[in-house]
């Protein structure tokens, strides 16, 4: 399968983690450096996950791989997991491979909100996106024996005393996608309790065990506590109905909430055109195998397939959108 290369198918920062994140991401780019010899993107492939292994980007990597490996699209393909910093050292390290098309970074929402919270030095431009291949939903949740039936009685409860319904989330998308439907709501973001957890897990539990009253998370990571019945979803975050989610979209219900956890992949800058019309090329072979298909269906990702100008706009659209909500939430 071949695409054009403008074709499309469609907090605060803890230093010392932030160092020895750092540490890391040098030992990784060793890794990579030494692997990144070769030109022939079909000979060897360094795939960088920008957190630990276990996560979503880790997820994206590990498919990819596989995929690759699996149909003979590259004879050797390593993943290197480069934590820190919500993923700008990996992008820091990937930035300086100018010219090198024999790795591809794994990014996506979190990727470019951290780019912005932290005012990190290095950003997507200083790099050569090459497509968005999935997206995920997040999902408006609360304990199944919440008082809120509906999105719009949380709401009610949340406009007439914005303090008193903490909100919770796995991770800075997840409070992105807060901030958004307090400003479709009239709320402002600043009179708004969020508290931070570590992951989806610990924002389930924190409804659980009444420390929240309503969190924002992924549909991968709630959709078992949704169908037990321990949590209530209220509303799913997308753009339009999804087929196959049985959710109503927070748009449908009046909110213009539509913000998405979408993956990328990106190349290091300095490519010649060529190899930049290779990279998407192997990218829309690697995502058409019956592995990539099954990891979709595995991980409950969407798909979407974005390339050429169109990413371009795309990435403009969302750098704006979520540089605004950050002003928003006063950060």
């Amino acid at each position: 399968m071949t695409t054009s290369s403008s074709g499309t198918r469609i907090l605060p920062r803890v230093i010392g983690g932030t160092i020895a994140a750092a540490a890391i991401g040098i030992a990784a780019f060793g890794s990579i450096t030494s692997a990144a010899a070769g030109q022939d993107i079909h000979a060897s492939m360094t795939i960088i996950a920008p957190a630990a292994a276990g996560g979503g980007w880790d997820g994206v990597a590990r498919e990819l791989q596989q995929a690759q490996k699996a149909n003979g699209l590259v004879n050797n393909v390593q993943v290197v997991n480069m934590p820190g910093a919500g993923g700008t050292i990996a992008l820091g390290n990937v930035s300086v491979l100018e010219g090198q098309p024999n790795n591809l970074l794994v990014g996506g929402t979190g990727l470019m909100a951290a780019t912005i919270q932290f005012g990190s030095a290095a950003t997507l431009d200083d790099v050569t996106p090459l497509a968005v291949i999935v997206e995920e939903y997040d999902v408006i949740v609360v304990p199944a024996d919440s008082p809120h039936e509906t999105l719009d009685d949380l709401v009610a409860a949340w406009k007439a005393d914005p303090k008193s319904v903490p909100w919770t989330g796995g991770g800075s998308f997840d409070q992105l996608v807060v901030t958004d439907l307090a400003l479709s709501a009239g709320i402002a973001p600043l009179d708004t309790t969020y508290i931070s957890s570590d992951g989806g897990g610990e924002a389930i539990q924190a409804l659980l065990n009444g420390t929240a009253q309503a969190a924002a998370g992924g549909y991968p990571d709630n959709i078992d506590q949704i169908e037990s019945g321990r949590l209530r979803v209220l509303a799913l975050v997308a753009e339009e109905p999804v087929d196959g989610i049985d959710i109503p979209t927070a748009a449908e219900q009046g909110y213009d909430v539509s913000l998405t956890n979408w993956r990328m992949l990106a190349a290091p800058a300095g490519l010649q055109d060529d190899q930049v019309d290779d990279l998407r090329e192997l990218i829309a072979d690697s995502v058409a195998t019956p592995e990539w298909r099954d990891a979709i269906d595995r991980y409950r990702w969407t798909e979407r397939v974005i390339m050429g100008e169109e990413l371009d706009a795309f990435l403009a659209d969302e750098h704006t959108r979520i540089e605004q909500l950050y002003e928003e939430m006063g950060l």
